[in-house]
């Protein structure tokens, strides 16, 4: 008894776990959600809005064909039911409140209800915008704009609409390339003119072609004109966002009063095919895809999340096949329409994303100390979230706590909160040292002076001169003294090489050795905004395996171009000068590197010009040497450099081809001896 009572408890337990995980499974989310760290790259990470719900229809009424949504204060959904020819007023329950515009609208594209509860309608079909009350009656409508600053030749076919709190309409219009359309409700629809114009996007190609042309075939090109904007929305502050298909970088707009784009983001991850807008009550904004993606972006367009992704044919929740518009209500639920499913997907934010709208609420306001606390909660939730970091950081600077400032920012890779924290607390150092830093320096010039001056009464240098003197006369030494002469006088430097038995083997790799030990040093330990690997990754014999190849193919492909065009350059002299040549890398790296510790953003122009002066020097260095090593001309020089990096080329392509043979070969034999494995174990 007591047995069965054992083995019915231990089944009851497994049901339980079953169930559970069945429960859980069908709780996960079909989708992942990501959001972009520090350096650029797309990562997952938790779950920002779960697929709460989905409408269908709304009570009896079926959607046919539905091209835009709108959530009004209320709370109610307004959908264009652009196949029925009527806008369809319901709740996010499914229940069907109105319908409104049957028998008057005859393809409904775009639809915007005002805070007054007014009902602005983009038909296109019909070429107008028509007004309706809160109760569904026709109180106006509005064509095509009479004035000639509109163009004669110019379509009205409104496809999408939004209206400012002083009833002026912004529309869109299908294949107006001009921009969009601001209209005025006073006689009848003033037309004010075209707003947030897209620009055409020109190409250096494009450019030289439409300068050598002729007028033909000027006009036989094709054609390049601005994008049509593809949807619209508006803000709390009367600002407008709009999203355009095909336009890279200006793909999100954040428009001000004067049609000025105020977001200048190049992070790369806007969406391909943007279909819709809307603009959140947190200082962020969304667009959703055409395919089903939604992404999120704070004001300045830098991407926050972006989840969802389109229907395989499973029918799960949350999943979209043709995303036509994009809403949100005051709870910060995202619905999204399906215009292929007829559909609308409703998403819940959840508790992390909760706290990071607060955050951006909090922030926006100026309340930064009070925006730290839920950022605390978020980063406990996931420390490796950059934003929530930079969000951090930029509060702390707002407090002008800078240290902690500058340490979350280089936790979120915030090169641009760095800086302005660095700056900060740099100024702070310098004033308070900086009489200290004056005197230091002045005493460092007379303790100088005074050493020069008593050198030259009683000769106090004499004896280090006369040790210094002695060390030179060792061959080590002078030849290392000599390897930097080939920084200011590369043609003198060169010819001792070729002809004074200058070259050699041990001075050469130990200069090598610096070049190498710098670069390592320079690459992983830099100042932080000249840093350009990741934190924490190391590659250093990686790094150090490179140098030492590049060294010997040049070297060796070198040797072998110039003795086929008749040079006079050794093994030996061509490895010595190609060495040579890293003296100004040697030389002005460990000022580079110093100065990329002290300077900020609006000051690494130095070490840039810094940098292209030594790679420059290091080029026309290694031309002398060549060219005099070998006894070429100049332009049997240029020849040779041209057939040398032809040669590495031809080098590196069959080197990749073994490695891929043999990469096989081994791949091949694992497999033969897995399979043999695997059968000798049965």
């Amino acid at each position: 008894m007591q047995k069965l009572k054992r083995l019915a408890a231990a089944l009851l337990t497994a049901v339980i776990v079953c169930v559970a995980l069945s429960v859980s499974a069908f709780a996960d989310t079909p989708y992942v959600t990501y959001t972009i760290n520090g350096y650029g790259q797309i990562r997952q990470t938790q779950t920002a809005y779960l697929a709460h719900s989905t409408v269908t229809k709304f009570g009896d009424e079926s959607l046919a064909a539905p091209s835009d949504i709108c959530i009004a204060d209320d709370g109610l959904i307004y959908v264009a039911d652009s196949g029925n020819r009527r806008i369809v007023v319901g709740t996010a329950d499914g229940e069907l409140v109105r319908t409104v515009g049957e028998g008057t609208l005859k393809n409904p594209r775009g639809v915007f209800v005002t805070h007054d509860g007014d009902i602005y309608v983009a038909d296109r079909d019909a070429g107008k915008i028509f007004v309706f009350s809160g109760s569904g009656e026709l109180i106006n409508e509005y064509s095509k704009p009479s004035s000639p600053l509109y163009g004669d030749e110019v379509s009205f076919l409104p496809i999408k609409i939004v209206v400012n709190d002083a009833g002026i309409m912004f529309v869109v219009c299908e294949s107006n390339t001009n921009g969009i359309v601001e209209i005025s409700p006073t006689e009848g629809g003033t037309f004010l003119g075209y707003f947030g114009t897209n620009y055409a996007a020109v190409d250096f190609t494009t450019v030289i072609y439409r300068a050598i042309l002729t007028d033909e075939q000027r006009a036989k090109m094709v054609s390049n004109i601005p994008a049509t904007p593809t949807n619209l929305a508006i803000d709390e502050k009367g600002l407008i966002y709009t999203v355009t298909r095909g336009n890279k970088d200006d793909t999100l707009k954040r428009l001000n009063i004067a049609g000025t784009n105020m977001i200048h983001n190049t992070d790369g991850t806007y969406a391909d095919t943007p279909t819709a807008v809307a603009a959140g009550t947190h200082d962020n904004v969304y667009v959703a895809d055409q395919q089903g993606y939604i992404f999120e972006y704070n004001n300045e367009g830098e991407m926050i999340f972006v989840f969802g992704g389109p229907d395989d044919g499973s029918q799960r929740v949350g999943l979209s096949t043709m995303v036509s518009g994009i809403a949100l209500d005051s709870e910060d639920r995202i619905y999204v329409l399906d215009s292929d499913k007829a559909q609308i997907q409703i998403y819940q934010p959840t508790e992390f994303t909760d706290l990071l709208h607060n955050a951006l609420y909090l922030y926006s306001k100026g309340r930064y100390t009070e925006a730290k606390a839920p950022l605390t909660e978020i980063l406990k939730m996931n420390s490796m979230f950059d934003y929530a970091n930079k969000a951090m950081g930029r509060c702390y600077f707002r407090e002008e706590n800078y240290s902690e400032a500058m340490r979350y920012a280089r936790l979120a890779k915030d090169h641009s909160g760095y800086s302005d924290a660095y700056w900060e607390i740099r100024n702070v150092w310098l004033k308070n040292n900086i009489i200290t830093v004056i005197v230091v320096l002045v005493l460092l010039f007379v303790v100088i002076k005074a050493v020069k001056l008593l050198d030259k009464k009683k000769h106090i240098l004499d004896k280090p001169r006369a040790f210094f003197g002695k060390l030179r006369e060792k061959r080590f030494i002078d030849d290392l003294c000599y390897s930097f002469r080939f920084m200011k006088k590369p043609s003198d430097t060169a010819y001792g090489i070729a002809a004074e038995g200058r070259e050699g083997w041990l001075v050469p790799s130990l200069l090598l050795l610096i070049f190498i030990v710098e670069f390592v040093v320079s690459k992983y330990t830099c100042g932080f905004l000249m840093k350009t690997v990741m934190d924490g990754r190391y590659e250093i014999l990686s790094d150090i395996g490179a140098i030492i190849a590049v060294v010997i193919a040049v070297t060796a492909c070198t040797y072998l171009v110039c003795t086929i065009n008749e040079g006079e350059g050794t093994v030996k002299k061509i490895y010595t000068f190609i060495c040579y040549s890293l003296t100004p890398y040697i030389v002005f790296m460990p000022l580079i590197y110093i100065l990329s510790h002290v300077l900020t953003n609006n000051e690494t122009f130095l070490t840039t010009m810094l940098s292209i002066l030594t790679y420059g020097w290091i080029a026309v260095i290694a031309f002398i040497g060549l060219k005099e090593v070998n006894n070429f001309s100049v332009r049997e020089t240029v020849k040779v450099i041209l057939l040398t990096a032809f040669t590495a080329l031809i080098l590196a392509l069959l080197i990749f081809i073994i490695y891929v043979l043999w990469a096989q070969v081994f791949g091949f034999i694992g497999a033969i001896v897995g399979e043999g494995v695997y059968r000798l174990g049965y």
